[in-house]
C-alpha cells in the first residue's frame, strides 16, 4: 500500500505535487508565483503548499533535470523534516550567464519521499582504521 502524503493548498490556484510517469522516484513540485533570476542570483520560490509527511520520513527538494541541464538552475537546501507545517519552498541559485523567469505554475524542483534513521551521536577520542583511511578531495585521481 502506498504512503499518504496530505497536501495543503495554501493558494487557491497552487497546484498540487504529482509523479509525472509512473515508476518515478520524485514527484513534481510548482511555482504559486513569477520569479525572475539575475545570473548567480538566488531566491525562495513558493509552492503555495504545506504537506505533512508521515514521521519516520523526510521530503528532499532535488533539481528538475532540464531546469539543471539547459538553464543553469540548481536547488538549495532541500530537506522537508516530517515535522514541519509551513509553506514548502524551493531555493534556487542562477549558475548561468542569462536571466530565467520561472513562470507559476511551472515545474520547478522535484520531491523525494525517503525513510530516515534516527542513529545516535557518540563523541571518540579516534575512529577505526581504513584502507582508504584520510584520503579524500580528488585522493584517488581527477
Amino acid at each position: 500500500m502506498p504512503l499518504t502524503i496530505k497536501i495543503k493548498r495554501l493558494r487557491e490556484d497552487a497546484k498540487i505535487p504529482q509523479y509525472a510517469h509512473p515508476g518515478d522516484a520524485g514527484f513534481d513540485l510548482y511555482a504559486a508565483e513569477d520569479v525572475t533570476l539575475a545570473p548567480n542570483e538566488r531566491a525562495g520560490v513558493s509552492t503555495g503548499i504545506a504537506m505533512e509527511i508521515p514521521e519516520g520520513h523526510v521530503g528532499l527538494i532535488w533539481d528538475k533535470s532540464g531546469l539543471s541541464i539547459k538553464h543553469g538552475l540548481k536547488t538549495l537546501g532541500g530537506v522537508v523534516d516530517s515535522g514541519y507545517r509551513g509553506e514548502v519552498m524551493v531555493g534556487i541559485i542562477n549558475l548561468s550567464d542569462a536571466e530565467y523567469t520561472i513562470r507559476k505554475g511551472e515545474k520547478v524542483a522535484q520531491m523525494i519521499i525517503q525513510r530516515k534513521e534516527t542513529i545516535a551521536v557518540e563523541e571518540v577520542e579516534s575512529l577505526s582504521d581504513t584502507a582508504r583511511g584520510e584520503g579524500g578531495f580528488g585522493s584517488t585521481g581527477k
